[in-house]
Order: C-alpha cells, then structure tokens, then sequence
C-alpha cells in the first residue's frame, strides 16, 4: 500500500500559485514577477526602504532559536505559556544560522521567494517524506520522545487504524494488505532514536493531512494557542502550526507566528507575512475569513488542536 498523493491548484487574490503539499513529485520555481514600469501604483524606493528597516529591526541574525531570533512588534509582548509543555518547546525551536536556505530531502535548495524568514535546525532524512502535515506530527512526536512520555506518541494512518509508537517499541511492526492494518511482533523490544525515526517514517507514508485534520478538534480563532494547526484535509490539502504567539499590551490584540513544510519533503520553515512586511513573520489574528501564507490559503475555520487524551 503506498500513500496517496495529491496536487492542486489554487490562484489568490495576490497573485501567488498554490500547489498541494502532498505531492510527491519535483516542482519548478515560478519566476519572479516583472517589474512594473508604467509609473502607476509605484511605491517610491523610500517607502520600501523604511519597510524593510521595520521588518529587518525585528530579526535578531544571532538568535538560535524561534524567540531568540524574532522580536516582537512594538507595545507588544510574548503570552505566557507553561514551562516544559509543547508550546515552550515549540517557541525555543533551534534554527540555523540567519539566511539559511531551505533544502529539499535529495539535498536541493528551495528558493526563498520571501516564502520563509528562518530555517528549523532539525533533520529531514533523504526521503520524500516528510512533507506539511508529516513535519507537524514530527514536533509533535519529537516533544514527547524527549520527554520520555511514550504512551502519547500515536497517530493514525490515513485508513484509521491508530499507531502507538508504545507498541512500537515492544518490538511490533505494521502489516499491511489491501487496505486491512494489524501489529506483527517482528523484532525485540527496543527505543532508541533510530527506532523513533523509523516509526516516524512509516506515519509520513501512511498519513497525511486527511488522517491528521480527522484526529484534531476544531477550535474557534479567537481561542489560538501555540501548538493549533490550520490544516485543509483533502486532495489537495495543508497544514501549518503556530510556533509563537504575542499580544498588544494596550489592545489585546494578538499576532502569531507559523512553521511549515512542504512538498517536495523540506526542512521546517518559519513562514513570511506576504500581507504585512513590517510585521513579517508575525501575523494579525484578526485576519479576517481568509488566512493567506505564502504558499497556501486557509480559512479561519481551519484551526484546529491536538486531542490531550491519549
């Protein structure tokens, strides 16, 4: 059984192709738009300078990780959030060095396209693999390996059968025909790192968005936490994850921060605002009803959060 991929195509207001994330196949950057010499609607070279400055003033180039590298806009502060819980963890993810590139599983460069601002410093592998939804159960399953809570490791493949990484490590392993799914004990019972990253491999290929938008509760906008995922399940489909949040002293208001991958399997990016540069890579929560990403639209009825219970 081989998972099934999908592509589509979505055309935004700005102007910006979409292309399913699932799709395990090569892409060719779109190249840039031409620029615009018919004098109409220019924007003097100063105002892109003094937006450039606001937005560069927010990044600090020594920062290594997802707090340490972005500031937060003026008057505002980070929320609070636990220590040791998925949301710390999420915030203090490790990048790598300030204008790195992502790269592709086979070792390619993605083009920066303003797509990202920072790259996760965390392994791939050299399979085309882990895409959207894959690297979001990644942090996910990474979290709680390293903490050494086991038990609330699983995800389900996209047919529904649940995957405890618990059984895993007894030693079990997937049989598969058609599409019926049961444990076969095939080995002694071991938990290294390897045998983490090989189970984690075997979700990536039998899940996707589908599976993982079934296995999230859906949460109302204004409740956002670091952790939520906006996630269209389907052919094609996506998913992001909030890695940071921050709130307005004064107003309220609250900005967030996103993480993606993508399709071909590609490092975890810190996704850019294409809708405010001065704020990039933060984002407004009141948004409105369409989220728009560099790469992808959602609509504020695709947040949704991981279910607690194991």
């Amino acid at each position: 059984m081989k998972k099934i991929f999908c592509v589509g195509l979505l055309i935004l207001a700005i102007g910006i192709s979409i292309i399913g994330c699932e799709e395990r196949k090569n892409q060719t950057e779109e190249p840039s738009p031409e620029e615009n010499h018919s004098g109409e609607n220019k924007v003097g070279v100063h105002d892109i300078k003094n937006k450039a400055d606001e937005a560069i003033s927010l990044i600090n180039e020594k920062g290594k990780t997802v707090s340490g590298r972005f500031k937060v806009p003026k008057k505002y502060r980070r929320v609070q959030v636990e220590h040791s819980t998925f949301e710390e963890y999420l915030r203090t993810l490790s990048l790598k060095e300030h204008n790195s590139k992502v790269m592709f599983f086979d070792g390619n460069v993605k083009l920066n396209r303003n797509v990202y601002k920072a790259v996760v410093d965390m392994d791939i592998g050299d399979r085309n693999l882990q895409q959207c939804a894959d690297a979001i159960m990644r942090l996910r399953g990474e979290f709680f390996y390293h903490k050494a809570q086991y038990d609330r490791i699983h995800f389900n493949f996209t047919n529904g059968f649940r995957v405890d990484y618990s059984k895993w490590i007894e030693g079990y392993r997937i049989a598969i025909e058609n599409n019926d799914t049961w444990w076969v004990k095939r080995t002694e019972a071991s938990n290294t790192y390897q045998d983490f990253r090989n189970y984690m491999d075997i979700i990536f290929t039998y899940a996707g968005t589908i599976s993982l938008s079934a296995e999230l509760d859906t949460i109302n906008i204004s409740e956002m936490q670091i952790g939520d995922v906006f996630i269209q399940g389907g052919s094609p489909g996506h998913a992001v994850i909030v890695v940071d949040m921050a709130e307005n002293i004064e107003t309220r208001e609250k900005v967030f921060m996103l993480a993606q991958s993508y399709m071909p399997a590609q490092d975890i990016q810190i996704l850019s605002n294409p809708n405010n540069c001065e704020i990039s890579p933060w984002y407004e929560l009141n948004f409105g009803k369409e989220l728009i990403t560099p790469e992808w639209k959602f609509n504020s009825i695709d947040l949704k959060r991981f279910v607690e219970s194991n």
